[in-house]
């Protein structure tokens, strides 16, 4: 981050997409934090609560399409600021009405998918500023905003145990509110947005392999980063029998690694190639993910594991979003709604699948091995790949490293 690069884009804007990333996955993730609570109120299942915290990642992946089309048409300002409104206006109702089902869990969840899919429209907003050598650095900067999960993880169970997991809620719309009126002010569209193009045309990167190697790859990194941070406090409580604060503290570490390195991963990708990146992000991945799956007998011991794990998937998705801009520039809005989609199903179906094996089995472990060998996959992917995206569109690429 030299000189070079703030004087290359908008720094207002790229601090404005920061926080109303980092608020809005504050948020997105809140039903985890909360699980404990939620659970032993409402008499939830496993499965039960698995499900619940992950239905917000599948309804932000699906609604990450919807705002990856409304970025290129009516810009991302505006679709950010109408997703902020629906966040706070249910979080309100559900605050005023009460929660008092499963169902409503699931109601709350889909709401919280607003929240979610800010990442279709922070990363663009952040991502029309900056040229192709710094994409790498501007995407990490902005997607930094992940670290939002850790502000759920460190406040929200200590706030339940005070005032009551549904107030919770409603206290959360208090700094969303600030933010609100920070990005208002402070961010800017950048100039010469894309031409508004018919809706079918915001589909036609899907008809090119890059994309759905992006989305494969985003898949396990960030689908493995927001799924265990949706299921972390769960899996302290359930394994180890912390208390909900510790298990939030214990979550609120991980996170916090896992966010803070995104954007040094993004730096490092500038400097030696996204594709070399994401290999050493997967490999440690799958090694920590599988030692975890080995079922660790110390909640420390499973701690270190995975605050590593946490660390290979951060670094992994500031990787990935320094590859995506280089590739689809001009489709950047879509692409990064295409991609966070895919993100978000891979978050939805960790989640999940450590609930279902607890049920099934007694224990998540079955869960995490699988996710070891999707991380193994996508190794074997970049390593496929990675020469032919050297030796084809990245040649066209002056300053950037592929």
């Amino acid at each position: 981050m030299n000189k070079g690069f703030w004087a290359a884009g908008h720094r207002p804007t790229l601090i404005a997409a920061f926080l109303y990333f980092d608020l809005a996955f504050m948020v997105w993730v809140l039903l985890g934090p909360l699980a404990p609570a939620i659970s032993a109120d409402l008499g939830l299942s496993p499965a039960q609560k698995g499900f619940m915290v992950a239905v917000p990642t599948l309804a932000g992946a699906v609604l990450r399409l919807v705002n990856g089309v409304l970025v290129d048409r009516i810009g991302p300002k505006l679709t950010g600021a109408i997703g902020q409104i629906i966040v706070m206006a249910g979080l309100l109702i559900a605050w005023a009405s009460g929660v008092h089902s499963f169902t409503g869990t699931v109601a709350v969840g889909i709401i919280l998918g607003f929240a979610g899919a800010s990442f279709a429209v922070a990363l663009p907003l952040a991502s029309r500023w900056y040229p192709a050598e710094h994409q790498g650095t501007a995407l990490g900067i902005a997607g930094m905003g992940n670290s939002g999960t850790v502000f759920a993880a460190l406040f929200a169970p200590t706030l339940a145990k005070l005032f009551g997991w549904n107030a919770v809620l409603g206290l959360a719309v208090i700094p969303l509110s600030i933010v609100f009126v920070i990005y208002m002010i402070f961010a800017q569209n950048a100039p010469n947005p894309p031409a508004p193009k018919p809706v079918t045309a915001y589909l036609e990167p899907l008809k090119k392999a890059d994309a759905w190697w992006f989305m494969a790859f985003y898949g396990v990194s960030f689908g493995g980063f927001v799924g265990l941070s949706s299921s972390l406090s769960i899996y302290f409580t359930d394994q180890f029998h912390v208390t909900p604060v510790m298990a939030g503290y214990f979550t609120a570490a991980c996170v916090f690694a896992g966010s803070m390195i995104r954007p040094f991963g993004g730096a490092v990708a500038d400097r030696i190639g996204g594709t070399k990146a994401l290999t050493v992000a997967y490999l440690l991945a799958a090694i920590t993910l599988s030692a975890i799956s080995t079922g660790p007998s110390h909640v420390f011991l499973a701690l270190g594991l995975f605050l590593v794990a946490m660390l290979a998937l951060g670094f992994g998705n500031g990787a990935v979003f320094q590859l995506v801009p280089q590739r689809f520039q001009a489709e950047i809005g879509v692409m990064t709604g295409l991609v966070g989609f895919a993100g978000g199903v891979g978050g939805f179906y960790l989640a999940s699948s450590l609930g279902v094996a607890k049920q099934l089995t007694g224990s998540p472990q079955l869960g995490f091995l699988i996710f070891a060998g999707l991380a193994m996959l996508a190794l074997g992917g970049i390593t496929l790949v990675k020469g032919r995206w050297r030796a084809t569109w990245a040649t066209a690429l002056a300053g950037a490293r592929i």
